[in-house]
């Protein structure tokens, strides 16, 4: 379906029009972002602080950004969802407006944080327009590649990386293993697109363990590696992913019962091996035990969203300085304090929609395998921002996830957009081969033959009398 237009008006056109939608949405997105820029600098100005015409470079990169970004899917004939499009931009629009009043953008620290959002959304475009057409299930062939890949990558942090709040990163506190969201549920996808049937027929209320073994092999190892990261939040996400997939798969609730099984033992064994995640959930049931230390977070996170009551402090003049890491694990608490309750549910909505655009494009996906990865990538999607949200407004322990597309973390949030990016190359469809009638169809059309089903009738050849010749 996606193709470039080769210079035709007409087709411009009629791709100009078609994506009218997308463009209003993102024209919203725009002037949104720039009445948010407004209401920050406003409140940097009445603090003292001296403005400069490199403060708006933020606003006007997303805004280029969101122009190319539009352009290109129109010249190209590009038939993914609007929607999603326009959701994904909204949400990277107030994670920059987040940061922007956070300070992420001043001193050295924050020498690449006005490039990430662009970046991200080229890279989402770029990928969706690379798997457009059905040429996503060219990914599907690399069953082997995605399973190696997924295990490396955590091998190869544990081996190089540095350990920090019970945690281990790369050089310059990245985590790599953010990629695991794509990787892991890319190898699932394949494995049950190849293995689904067979891992459907149940006897006696079990599963059939030939063909589930290698699957809980590679996950016994990959949570093992997890554990030893003591990335649980990651062991969280994946473990869900792989629940949806397999009951979105196979059609059998029993993985979902047994799955809930495991993850009560296995999460009963981490606590009693590994210390950091019990203190989390001691802090989890009683922050003020330690209200200076464990519980400082928490505590801090709550105080502010209280302070912001309905309507909030207003943007630009809460104190969230006072929460620690708000720029990344917090940044949910931010909303709260300084636009309230509404701003809140404003964000929680956005998500709810990007989770409903996903489960959409699964259900109209032609191809098993784009079913099960558009799944797959909904419910990492929405498994990530309940944690993160739920972990700040103290419903669940917290996990140290971050908040899809609004917190503070280059590697989040490229994953992220590369997740949306597939989602997008699923939406434009496979390759139309409807535009024309079968041959089978034309040649009976031609000849006047009914098609079958259809009650044949049957014509006597007439034959004229013949004429009269002279004599008779």
């Amino acid at each position: 379906m996606s193709a470039p237009l080769n210079g035709s008006r007409a087709g411009f056109a009629a791709s100009w029009e078609r994506r009218h939608g997308e463009r209003e949405l993102l024209l919203s997105c725009i002037g949104c972002m720039a009445l948010g820029f407004v209401l920050i600098l406003g409140a940097d100005a009445a603090d003292g602080r001296h403005l400069a015409a490199t403060d708006l470079l933020p606003l006007v990169l997303y805004a280029l950004c969101l122009v190319a970004v539009h352009l290109t899917l129109v010249l190209t004939g590009f038939r993914g969802d609007q929607v999603l499009t326009a959701t994904v931009a909204g949400l990277a629009g107030f994670g920059l407006l987040a940061q922007v009043r956070m300070g992420g953008f001043q001193g050295d620290s924050g020498a690449l944080t006005p490039w990430l959002v662009p970046a991200g959304l080229c890279v989402m475009t770029a990928g969706a327009l690379i798997f457009a057409n059905g040429r996503y299930r060219v990914l599907a062939r690399g069953l082997w590649l995605w399973a190696a890949l997924s295990l490396l990558l955590v091998v190869a942090l544990l081996v190089t990386g540095q350990r920090f709040r019970g945690a281990v990163y790369a050089l310059g506190f990245t985590t790599p293993t953010e990629a695991l969201k794509i990787t892991v549920v890319l190898g699932l996808a394949t494995y049950l697109e190849r293995h689904g049937q067979a891992l459907a027929r149940w006897h006696a209320g079990l599963p059939p363990w030939r063909a589930l073994w290698p699957l809980l092999a590679f996950w016994a190892v990959l949570t093992g590696l997890l554990a030893l990261q003591r990335d649980l939040g990651m062991v969280m996400i994946l473990g869900v992913a792989l629940l949806a997939v397999l009951v979105s798969a196979t059609g059998r609730i029993g993985y979902l019962v047994y799955g809930l099984l495991a993850a009560v033992g296995l999460g009963s064994l981490l606590l009693m091996f590994f210390a950091h995640g019990q203190r989390r959930i001691d802090t989890w049931l009683d922050p003020f035990q330690d209200p200076t230390g464990e519980g400082w977070q928490i505590l801090q996170g709550l105080s502010g969203m209280y302070a912001g009551g309905l309507w909030g402090e207003g943007f630009g003049i809460g104190s969230p300085e006072y929460t620690p890491i708000a720029a990344a694990d917090f940044i949910y608490s931010v909303i709260g304090e300084e636009l309230g309750f509404l701003g809140c549910v404003v964000v929680v909505l956005f998500f709810l929609v990007l989770f409903q655009r996903g489960i959409a494009l699964a259900g109209q996906a032609r191809s098993p395998f784009g079913r099960l990865l558009a799944g797959g990538l909904t419910a990492v999607l929405a498994v990530q921002t309940l944690l993160n949200i739920g972990g700040v407004t103290k419903s669940i322990p917290l996990t140290g996830t971050t908040l899809p597309f609004i917190s503070h973390g280059g590697a989040s949030l490229l994953t992220a957009f590369g997740a949306i990016a597939l989602l997008l190359a699923i939406s434009d469809g496979e390759p139309g081969r409807a535009d024309k009638p079968p041959r089978a169809t034309r040649s009976r059309a031609t000849v006047g033959v009914p098609s079958p089903g259809q009650p044949r009738k049957v014509r006597r050849k007439v034959v004229p009398p013949a004429p009269n010749l002279p004599g008779d």
